[in-house]
């Protein structure tokens, strides 16, 4: 541990906890943090309170002339002025004063040293500042020697709430950034995702300007060829759970950058969703789930500590954070070439989409641009049950730029290293939520299994009426059936139905977009015959 001044962001606390051990946080966070423990695994059990997801409705962006014109305003990105900032930045910093001592993590976002982001917390929680400990890239004790300076500071007063009566605020819950002073603004929630998803989107803001693509997507590498794939998709979706992949080589598993030298890892942690989760189905991330890791807002037995991952009794958003380094097939440092394959997951919740299909360059910036899914129950406040939805570049919650700024990167980078484009549904077949079933684990796997040994570059494929995309027809270890949505319907008719109501929502969503995208990429949008029945 070194020491730091914090007086020049207004703090006067001298007892500053900087950088500590996994072993004095959780020794804190047992002795301070309310309903803390260990559990039997030896990782972290930490509770955020009322808040246990993300408040997006809650963001807020300083407009300032000196990005206003950079900056997608909107439901995503809603513009405060600076004076309402410093209103909130004042309140958090007088809360902060109010601790006898405070946590600060100084770690790095990007794994590639061209790219590297500085990044300093300050908290008062012990489990947020190993959750960010976690998250962020650990530097050496050489490098925390020499941090100097932080690029961009999170100000984490979350157990204090907004004043609801500042101009601009809509309820006790704030999280404010700055893109001019690099700095993010918690007030009114300890879920310590907002922090992890903050660094995101100042990285959304700031690589772009170097001609470097931020993703939401998970990465993995092939030891033998170095041949790297990306997997786009919302939280629900897969990305975390096909990353962890026995075969292959971890290289993240929820925020990557694409850069002229290849793709780099954002964090140094994963963060999975935990709901349901067994030595069985997951084994890679239950053994990483231990001593140095954090549960959070799990339900555990008070006698033997045992968590028992199938109780959501608080929330369906349980979830583990752990160092990548945990994951035995990780390849750290976190870097690998480019990209031969580009997957686009979606969790289809009306279960017409098929398993896989290959996409064009048009129908792959139509549906990066696109971004439908599901929201998952859980990831967000409010959100009990699959819902669909659209989500611009598959993130967009966490996009700073217009969705068009991300596409055009994505196609200069795909063309450029000639990387082909999948859509793979992990979602549902049979029928839509509530009828049909969750696409099986095992199928999804051997699907993405096949993409990166090339077994479905030359598979049979049937081109798709309304969608137009190729859909793959035969593919190792997938019943064919199973391939092409129709045939696991029982009523014919509904399905046709069901495929007309997502085309003409995709049609609906896209009018948005339509300006600014070529006329082969508005080819793609779906439209034509249904199925024979």
């Amino acid at each position: 541990m070194h020491s730091v001044d914090l007086s020049p962001y207004g703090l006067e606390v001298t007892d500053v906890r900087r950088n500590l051990s996994p072993a004095v946080l959780i020794q804190d966070a047992l002795q301070v943090d309310r309903g803390a423990a260990l559990a039997d695994s030896g990782a972290l059990i930490a509770y955020s309170g009322s808040k246990t997801g993300r408040s997006p409705k809650d963001k807020r962006v300083v407009r300032d002339p000196a990005s206003e014109n950079d900056v997608w305003w909107g439901p995503v990105n809603i513009a405060i002025d600076e004076a309402t900032y410093d209103t909130n930045r004042e309140r958090a910093i007088d809360y902060l004063n109010t601790r006898e001592y405070l946590y600060v993590v100084d770690a790095f976002a990007g794994w590639d040293p061209k790219y590297r982001f500085k990044v300093r917390v300050i908290c008062t929680r012990p489990y947020h500042a190993l959750f960010m400990r976690t998250m962020l890239i650990r530097p050496s004790r050489d490098e925390l020697k020499s941090f100097g300076q932080p690029d961009a500071v999170i100000f984490n007063a979350g157990r204090f709430p907004a004043n609801r009566q500042t101009v601009g605020m809509t309820s006790k819950t704030s999280i404010d950034l700055s893109l001019e002073r690099k700095e993010m603004v918690i007030l009114g929630t300890e879920y310590a995702g907002e922090m992890k998803k903050g660094v995101f989107t100042m990285m959304n803001y700031y690589m772009p300007k170097q001609g470097v693509l931020s993703m939401h997507c998970s990465a993995t590498t092939d030891p033998a060829s170095g041949e790297s794939s990306v997997l786009f998709g919302l939280s629900g979706t897969g990305k975390t759970t096909l990353s962890a992949d026995p075969k292959r080589q971890l290289i993240g598993d929820d925020e990557h950058c694409w850069s002229d030298d290849g793709v780099f890892n954002i964090e140094g942690g994963c963060y999975a969703k935990a709901i349901d989760l067994t030595p069985e189905s997951e084994p890679d991330i239950f053994q990483a789930l231990r001593f140095g890791s954090v549960l959070e807002n799990v339900v555990y037995d008070k006698d033997d500590h045992h968590v028992d991952f199938h109780d959501t009794s608080l929330t369906q958003n349980t979830r583990g954070a752990y160092p990548i380094e945990f994951i035995s097939n990780a390849k750290v440092p976190c870097v690998a070439g480019h990209p031969n394959n580009v997957i686009f997951l979606t969790c289809d919740a009306f279960g017409v989409l098929p398993p896989v299909s290959e996409l064009t360059p048009q129908q792959a910036m139509f549906h990066f641009i696109s971004g439908y899914t599901a929201k998952v129950a859980g990831t967000e406040v409010g959100v009990t049950e699959p819902e669909a939805t659209f989500s611009p570049c598959f993130g967009g919650p966490f996009l700073v730029w217009h969705p068009g700024k991300y596409a055009e990167l994505l196609a200069q980078k795909m063309k450029r290293h000639q990387a082909k484009v999948w859509l793979v549904n992990t979602g549902w077949s049979g029928g839509a939520y509530g009828t049909g079933k969750r696409m099986k684990l095992a199928f999804t796997r051997a699907i993405i299994d096949a993409i990166h040994s090339g077994a479905l570059n030359d598979a049979p494929k049937q081109p798709d009426p309304v969608f137009k995309f190729n859909v793959v027809t035969e593919c190792p270890g997938v019943p064919s059936e199973t391939l092409v949505p129709v045939n696991t319907w029982a009523d014919k008719g509904q399905f046709d139905q069901t495929v007309k109501r997502l085309a003409d929502l995709f049609s609906q969503n896209f009018k948005k977009y339509e300006a600014d995208v070529s006329d082969a990429v508005k080819a793609a949008v779906p439209g034509g015959a249904v199925s024979d029945g």
